[in-house]
C-alpha cells in the first residue's frame, strides 16, 4: 500500500511539475488537440444558428454558414422585424436588407450596409468559432510563458496571446482546464492600464464537424463585472 501512495505522490508532482513548465505552444497544441482532434477546421464547411440575448437590446438570431475552402461567408440576421443578410464569396461581397438588395444612402448609413460592416462579420464569426485554431493565424504571437490563476473560483493554464501591430493591439488570455485543455474563459484588453476589456465564460459545447465548439459564450466587462449578454449556438 505504502508503495502504491508513493507512485500516487510522484505522478501527482510530476503532473504539476509538467504543468508548470509548459509552454506557450505546448499549451495550444494540447487545446486543439481536444478541440479538433481530426484537424478539420482548416477543412470547415458547415452551418449553425447564434441566439443572442442582451439586457439592452432585442433578441437577435443570426444563422451562419462558413465554407473556408471556397472562401465563403454568409449571415443572416433578423432582430425586431429587420433582416440583414451579408454574403462574401473569396474578394466579392453582396449585402440585402430586408429582402432588397437597393437601399438608399440613409439606410444604408444608419443599419451598417456596406461590405467593410460584412468583413467585420466574417472575421468575428470565424475568429470566435474557430478558437482556439485559430491561434495558429500568421501574425499571431504566443507568449512562451504559461501561468496558473484562480479564475472564479477554478483554477486555469492561461496563455498570453498578442498581434502584430498589422494584424490587431488588443491583448488576449486564454483559460484552459488543466486536465482536458479544453478552453473555458478568454478575455480581451484594448488597453490592459486602462483594465478597458471584456471576458467570456464559456460552457457545454456543439460538435461541429467533429470539432468541440463552446455552445454558450456570456460576456462582461471586466471593469465591475457588468453583464453585456449571452449567444448561444443551436445546429
Amino acid at each position: 500500500m505504502k508503495k502504491y501512495y508513493i507512485i500516487l505522490f510522484l505522478f501527482s508532482i510530476s503532473t504539476f511539475v509538467f504543468c508548470q513548465n509548459i509552454t506557450g505552444e505546448e499549451l495550444l497544441n494540447k487545446s486543439i488537440e481536444y478541440h479538433d482532434p481530426q484537424n478539420n477546421w482548416d477543412s470547415f464547411n458547415s452551418a449553425f444558428t447564434v441566439e443572442m440575448e442582451s439586457p439592452k437590446s432585442a433578441k437577435r438570431t443570426t444563422e451562419i454558414k462558413i465554407n473556408l475552402p471556397d472562401e465563403y461567408f454568409y449571415s443572416k440576421a433578423i432582430k425586431d422585424t429587420l433582416t440583414t443578410e451579408f454574403t462574401i464569396v473569396k474578394e466579392n461581397c453582396s449585402v440585402v436588407f430586408c429582402g432588397k438588395k437597393e437601399f438608399s444612402e440613409a439606410v444604408a448609413k444608419e443599419h451598417g450596409l456596406n461590405c467593410k460592416r460584412a468583413s467585420m462579420y466574417k472575421n468575428y464569426y470565424t475568429y470566435l468559432y474557430g478558437l482556439p485554431m485559430k491561434l495558429k493565424d500568421p501574425g499571431t504571437v504566443i507568449h512562451n510563458e504559461v501561468e496558473r490563476k484562480l479564475f472564479k473560483g477554478k483554477e486555469y493554464l492561461v496563455l498570453k496571446v498578442t498581434y502584430d501591430e498589422q494584424v490587431g493591439g488588443d491583448s488576449w488570455y486564454f483559460y484552459f482546464n488543466p486536465e482536458t485543455y479544453a478552453m473555458e474563459v478568454y478575455q480581451f484588453f484594448h488597453d490592459e492600464s486602462k483594465n478597458d476589456g471584456e471576458y467570456i465564460l464559456l460552457s457545454e459545447e456543439e460538435i461541429i464537424e467533429d470539432i468541440k465548439i463552446p455552445k454558450i459564450r456570456k460576456w462582461y466587462y471586466i471593469k465591475e463585472d457588468g453583464y453585456l449578454g449571452t449567444d448561444v449556438i443551436n445546429k
